[in-house]
Parts: structure tokens; sequence; C-alpha cells
């Protein structure tokens, strides 16, 4: 950035502003760790030649500051993926249960919108459906903001839901599925060709609830890529050039995610978590009757306040994945 010809290169000054920026966020919180530890060794020192305690207090206070910073600076280690910095893509899918897994579908939706608010992320509903009596079928929206996929790939799998069913006039237990699927947005400059040949763009009118979920309109747009089979939909918009940008958007995202499986066997993992939407395959358990309890399979993490969950607390599950699968 020091060169006298850095602003004349617009096609690469962004993306080093980029990446500088990165190692300054990445590197700011050691230098600053690493003054306090030094401060700490000539209190320890100092207190080694003289008993004061009202020192001895500041030193602990100290140490105990560093080491939870340390530790969160441990966890932040752990988004050290290719894409884990990048926007996520989210898609969420009734699976078992009918009308319960639908409801249970747009539960979760609420879960992870109170999620992402809490962490000043940037949602955006881009495709929906809705049941023919409550919930929802399936969903897809975007998450904008630091490592929102880095966070978000924690969740991936099928969660299970077990409640008194609110549909049910017998007042029984039901069990029910949805599915979680996370694609990492597609960096800008990273270059995914799609030939114009290979895909079919169908119009149609918007299906959604309206309201906060989808504003109607008659220019939904469906993009099916023959090559993959991968069919991509957007319907948010009230334009159907800028339903067609977003679909377009989203079919780059897997399709780039799909490149990297196959050059690559790291998300081979990710998607062995993929299974059937039904029992046995659960990655999370979300237990509302008889007792109240939210367990995930995977790290035997177990919490008791279902509501607090429910309402976007998810930090817990997903910082322990993390650190299992590091």
């Amino acid at each position: 950035m020091a060169q006298p010809d850095f602003w004349e290169k617009n096609s690469s000054n962004q993306a080093i502003q980029k990446e500088r920026a990165s190692i300054i966020d990445a590197l700011t919180p050691w230098k600053n760790e690493k003054k306090e530890l030094d401060e700490i060794e000539i209190l320890l020192q100092l207190l080694e030649e003289q008993e004061d305690e009202k020192e001895t207090q500041e030193l602990v206070g100290k140490v105990q500051k560093t080491e939870e910073a340390i530790k969160q600076m441990e966890f932040r280690r752990m988004l050290g993926g290719e894409n884990d910095p990048n926007n996520a893509i989210v898609s969420i899918n009734a699976g078992a249960g009918g009308t319960e897994a639908q409801d249970w579908t747009e539960m979760l939706l609420r879960m992870y919108l109170r999620w992402a608010e809490r962490k000043g992320y940037k949602t955006e509903i881009i495709d929906i459906l809705t049941g023919e009596e409550a919930g929802l079928k399936n969903v897809t929206f975007t998450v904008t903001g630091s490592y929102a996929y880095g966070y978000l790939k924690a969740e991936i799998g099928i969660h299970r839901l077990v409640r008194i069913s609110p549909f049910d006039a017998g007042a029984r237990r039901h069990t029910s599925f949805s599915s979680i699927f996370v694609y990492p947005e597609a960096p800008e400059d990273i270059a995914i060709e799609i030939d114009e040949k290979e895909i079919k763009v169908d119009t149609y009118r918007s299906g959604g609830a309206g309201g906060q979920h989808v504003n109607k309109t008659d220019s939904a747009v469906r993009i099916t890529h023959f090559p993959t089979g991968i069919v991509v939909q957007c319907q948010n918009e009230r334009s159907q050039h800028k339903n067609k940008a977003m679909a377009l958007k989203i079919l780059k995202a897997r399709l780039y995610e799909k490149e990297l499986k196959e050059k690559e066997e790291k998300l081979a993992a990710m998607h062995s978590t993929k299974k059937e939407i039904a029992w046995g395959s659960q990655i999370r358990s979300y237990v509302m009757h008889p007792y109240k309890m939210v367990k995930d399979h995977r790290t035997n993490k177990v919490l008791h306040e279902v509501d607090r969950v429910m309402d976007g607390d998810i930090d817990e599950f997903i910082k322990a994945y993390l650190l299992n699968a590091a």
C-alpha cells in the first residue's frame, strides 16, 4: 500500500485493503494481551519483593481479565476456515411431522433471526414457502456480517423438536424434524462462470405469506442449473431483475461450495451430517415436554433454558461445536 501507484491499481487495491484490515483485526488483540502480560510480569516481580494486598488484588484482576481475553482469542482461532469470514446463505426445510414440522421450521427461522440480531448481523429472507395450515415448508435467507458462515456452519444438520402439539385436539406429544443447511457466500473476487445456455429461468407469482416474510409480487424467479440439477428461487424483491440477480448469487454460492468440495475434502465432514430428516439423524434435540432440555448430540452440550435458546441464545452450542471440531 506504500507504493506510489497503489491507488491507481483499481483492480486489486480493494482486495489488499480488505486483507490488511483482516490481518490488523487478527493481530491487534494478541498485541494488546502481550502488553497486559508484560505488565502482569512486572507486578509479579514487585509483589515478590514486597507484600501489598491492594497490588495483589489488582494482579488477580488483571490475570482473570487476560485469561478470559485469551479464551476468546482461542475461540476466534477456531474460525480459521477458508470461508469462515464470509456471509452465509441459510436454508431451513421441514421434514417428518407434517404441520408440526412446518411450525417447527418457522420457530427455527425466528430463532436464527433473533440470533443474528444479537450478533449485529443483517438478514434478508429471499425465498419462502408457507404450509397449508401453519408454519413454513421451507425458507432461505441471507446472513450478512463478519464470520457469519464460520458460526452458522455449526448449525448444519437435523434439528428435532419434542412437545405437546398445539395442533392436536388430544394434546398428545409429537416429534418434529427440520433440516438446516448453510452455504458460504462466494467472494466477489472468485470467478464462477455460469453459462446462460446451461440454465433455465422461470418466473412466477410469489407464494409467500406476506407481511414480514415476503413482498407479494408477480416477478418471482426460479433458476435451474442443468449440469448439476441445482434449483434456486428468489421472490423477495419487487422487480424480476433484482430477483434474478439474487437467484444467480445463490446459484453462484451453491456452485462455489460444490467446487470446493470437489477440489478439497474440507467440506466432506460437513456434508456427512446431512442425512434423512427423521429419527436417528438429528444433531440437536429440543425437548419441551415432559421436561425442558436442549441437547447437542455431537458435543453432549445440554441447556435447560429452552425459551432462552429459542429466543436466539445459541452461542454456547456453536462454541462447543467449534472447539470440539478443531
